[in-house]
């Protein structure tokens, strides 16, 4: 029986907008469909689009600062701060600050790249 899984090579999730993601557990990387644990580094003037998933999302902030708009409203977070942004809730993720953002996000359950329903 598997008691526990030390995670020292996490999946690299392949980007084109300069993000870096390394995804340490959930689906891409352990198989979990449970919860994913990603360690996020935004770089400067980076945003995606608006998008309405179906899974919970947790984003603790390390370094920089990160804007979420949510239904509208705008909120900054920034280094020692977190977050949640429940299922169904639509949000944009942006860095629109000349510095990077350094953050971990946590998704219950685990990221689906089928269940973000990113707006064109």
């Amino acid at each position: 029986m598997i008691k526990y899984i030390l995670q020292n090579a996490p999946f690299i999730v392949p980007t084109t907008d300069g993000k870096l993601i390394e995804e340490h557990h959930g689906m891409a990387s352990t198989g979990n469909p449970e919860v994913s644990i990603a360690h996020m580094v935004a770089p400067p003037k980076w945003s995606e689009p608006f998008q309405t998933p179906e899974f919970d999302e947790y984003t603790y902030i390390i370094k920089g600062k990160k804007q979420f708009i949510i239904d509208g409203e705008t909120i900054l977070l920034e280094a020692g701060q977190s977050i949640q942004i429940f299922k169904n809730t639509r949000v944009q993720y942006s860095n629109p600050f000349d510095e990077e953002c350094e953050y971990i996000a946590i998704c219950k359950p685990a990221f689906d790249f089928t269940k973000v329903h990113r707006e064109e």
